[in-house]
């Protein structure tokens, strides 16, 4: 009983949808409407910038950090943090506030394994960063650092049920991606524009 009610307070946190709730709030802007319709940063930083969409970046995280301590607060054990965790990212990717919909769980998810594995994370999340720099393109960048995430867990010899939960965590990602890995292979994925400012409608 306690398991599930960490799931639930883990689900329900995750699916606090900060992405819409920044946009229509502070913006007036449905990031629904726009750009890839999705209420997660990326599309947030293409419709409204780069302060918003780290706004939205940071909240999305924080409720992955929240989820894991809450579970490690009540109960503790490995198992209850991964739980916590797990339900977090189900959250923001179906979240009952959204007709279960939601984002893609990448920044949710980083929220969690820095709970986990902080310096697995620091390095993941520079690996990203480089990625996105040089490419531009958020989701390979998205994609690569989902795929390393077990294998640096099982570089460092972290516990076994971290290692699962790293490879769970590296096909949901993957998989939540399959439309932006299409439209990579076929040269079609939208770039991201460093000092985008402003809303624009017409980005698809």
């Amino acid at each position: 009983m306690n398991y599930l009610l960490i799931a639930v307070l883990g689900y329900l946190i995750g699916s606090i949808p900060n992405g819409l709730l920044i946009g229509k709030n502070i913006y007036n802007v449905d990031l629904r409407q726009f750009g890839s319709k999705n209420i997660g940063a990326t599309n947030a930083f293409r419709t409204l910038g780069l302060w918003p969409a780290f706004w939205v970046f940071f909240t999305d995280a924080a409720k992955g950090v929240i989820a894991v301590y809450a579970s490690d607060f009540f109960i503790g054990t490995p198992i209850a943090l991964l739980t916590g965790g797990i339900a977090a990212i189900i959250g923001h990717n179906w979240s009952v506030f959204l007709r279960f919909t939601g984002g893609r769980g990448v920044a949710t998810g980083l929220g969690v394994i820095a709970v986990l594995v902080p310096q697995i994370t620091a390095i993941i999340f520079l690996i990203w960063a480089i990625i996105v720099y040089i490419t531009r393109y958020v989701s390979l960048a998205s994609i690569v650092s989902a795929v390393l995430v077990p294998i640096f867990m099982w570089l460092w010899g972290e516990k076994i049920e971290f290692l699962y939960f790293g490879i769970l965590a590296a096909l949901f990602v993957v998989g939540r991606h399959k439309p932006n890995i299409e439209r990579l292979l076929k040269g079609t994925e939208l770039k991201i524009k460093v000092g985008n400012m402003s809303v624009n409608s017409k980005e698809k």
